[in-house]
């Protein structure tokens, strides 16, 4: 019986973490203590309501979807615009704000002022309802 106590231990964490891990990817975060993200950094100007900053990599197919999610949203919001940022290439842009995986999404306002971070493959609705918080 003493021989399966570490495994039940291993397995008890591992399925706590998988959890945790699940239910934070995707997941729109407010935010409002970091600094201006100017036109210059991104390479576009900015949307009149709000801009989504997507960082993506080649290889990683959450991007591609999370990539699709976005301009569907997007195609019948004139004041609002999506840029995807390939992470690999803007390594310093990266450093800079702080990604720590790929697809993260950067909502924006009007101004350059981040209000929300997703960090993986948001959904539908979620993209929706931090898109219509942003005045």
């Amino acid at each position: 019986m003493k021989t399966l106590l570490p495994i039940v231990i291993v397995l008890g964490l591992a399925t706590a973490y998988g959890l945790w891990y699940q239910r934070s990817r995707g997941k729109v975060v407010v935010r409002s203590d970091k600094g201006l993200i100017t036109q210059s950094m991104i390479g576009v100007e900015l949307g009149q309501r709000a801009t989504l900053v997507q960082f993506s990599s080649a290889f990683c197919s959450p991007c591609r979807a999370t990539r699709a999610l976005l301009e569907d949203v997007t195609a019948n919001m004139a004041d609002v615009v999506h840029v995807d940022i390939d992470a690999e290439a803007n390594l310093e842009l990266v450093r800079q704000l702080d990604i720590r995986s790929t697809p993260t999404t950067l909502f924006l306002d009007r101004k350059g002022h981040e209000v929300g971070r997703a960090m993986g493959a948001p959904k539908r609705d979620q993209v929706l309802g931090a898109i219509s918080a942003i005045r």
